[in-house]
């Protein structure tokens, strides 16, 4: 049985292999252990990993963000989800989504959002088994000129 966890210091080659496979033509992070080491050190910003046989399977990464309406209940943003590409459709999304999810309820967040850049059906199929909806909010993305 898979085992979903926070990662730790020693995760960061198999995260990296993950990221590979969602954004093949990125440049290698030539900071990316210190970048690792802010993210595992920063209140409110969570890794998570699925590990299967030693090896991480599957990652997501939650940001609980500070909030002052809602009563002042953080909200969250998960980003960079993904599964092995040779383990997908065994549920391993659906187990690691439901997992980070519930991390950002036990956080006291009123809300969870994501967003994808897949226009693949099946991607917003499965967001969507996940619990989250498209018809709530419209996002927008802007880049530096």
């Amino acid at each position: 049985m898979p085992e979903f966890r926070a990662a730790g210091a020693d995760d960061l080659g198999g995260i990296l292999a993950l990221y590979r496979q969602l954004h093949p033509a990125d440049p290698p992070v030539p900071a990316a252990r210190d970048i690792f080491t802010t993210i595992l050190g920063t209140s409110g910003l969570h890794l998570f990993v699925l590990e299967e046989d030693t090896e991480i399977v599957a990652t997501t990464y939650l940001n609980v963000i500070p909030n002052l309406t809602r009563g002042g209940s953080p909200y969250a943003v998960i980003e960079n989800v993904v599964v092995d590409a040779g383990r997908r459709g065994k549920g391993l999304g659906k187990q690691i989504m439901a997992a980070t999810v519930q991390a950002a309820w036990d956080a006291g967040c009123y809300k969870a959002m994501l967003q994808t850049g897949s226009r693949t059906a099946a991607t917003h199929a499965f967001y969507r088994r996940c619990g989250f909806s498209p018809d709530e909010k419209t996002a927008y993305v802007c880049h530096p000129a």
